[in-house]
């Protein structure tokens, strides 16, 4: 199973990675201001990320999904990444690049599966 850490920033507030079954991370988020604030950003993931259509922004004419929604997309080292976007359209998780598309979508599925009943822990 799952779990979100939440710790500081280095710059200052926190931020929160999902964690896989594995220990891994799957998803991380941006910087917070609070602990509350946080914790309402993993909630968000929480309800957002099990139905959330996959819009594959690496194909030429791709179809746009409506929120929420996963953004598969190339870096600009050619590297494939995805962002969470909440049903506001605001980015609630990234992930790291991936070498592969299969990887991403791994990746996305993961998220899915964990996030939704991932316990919170704070380091």
């Amino acid at each position: 199973m799952g779990k979100f850490q939440i710790k500081a920033s280095k710059n200052g507030g926190f931020i929160f990675n999902l964690l896989a079954g594995n220990g891994q991370v799957i998803a991380s988020s941006q910087v917070y201001k609070s602990i509350e604030t946080t914790k309402a950003g993993i909630a968000s993931v929480q309800k957002n990320a099990p139905d959330a259509a996959i819009e594959d922004q690496t194909v030429k004419d791709f179809q746009p999904q409506k929120h929420p929604k996963f953004e598969l997309y190339a870096d600009k080292g050619g590297k494939i990444r995805f962002r969470l976007k909440a049903t506001n359209g605001q980015i609630i998780a990234t992930s790291e690049a991936y070498e592969s598309m299969k990887s991403a979508q791994n990746g996305i599925a993961s998220v899915q599966k964990n996030a939704p009943e991932a316990k919170i822990e704070q380091i």
